[in-house]
């Protein structure tokens, strides 16, 4: 791996690890899925902050549980969905969109909480 390569891919990890933090703190901005994309950069380019994170007392044990089995804890599919809804009930009555993007926000928004609940509990 070439130098610059590297120092993306390193970019692209601390960027990640800004918006999952931000996620922790903003109740509809997800946290753990940037994390987890934080991991797989700093594998590839660091593999002391992919410990770090692998290692962190509050998000570790998620990003494990994702990384070796591919699960997401009982807890942490709750405030997903339950984000996703407030997200859509919030962006349904600001926006006020047409049925057409209405229903395209509902099937996105339907796929991705049905991708969060079919996978295994950690």
């Amino acid at each position: 791996m070439t130098g610059a390569s590297r120092a993306l891919w390193l970019a692209l990890g601390w960027f990640f690890v800004l918006l999952g933090f931000i996620g922790a703190l903003l109740p509809l901005m997800p946290t753990t899925i940037f994390l987890i994309l934080a991991a797989g950069c700093f594998a590839r380019s660091s593999p002391r902050l992919e410990a770090w994170l692998l290692d962190h007392r509050r998000f570790g044990p998620s990003l494990r549980a994702w990384r070796e089995h591919r699960a997401i804890p009982p807890r942490a599919k709750l405030l997903a969905c339950s984000g996703m809804a407030i997200g859509y009930a919030i962006f349904w009555v600001s926006a006020r969109p047409s049925l057409t993007v209405d229903i395209a926000v509902a099937l996105v928004m339907g796929a991705c909480a049905a991708f969060v609940l079919s996978r295994p509990s950690a």
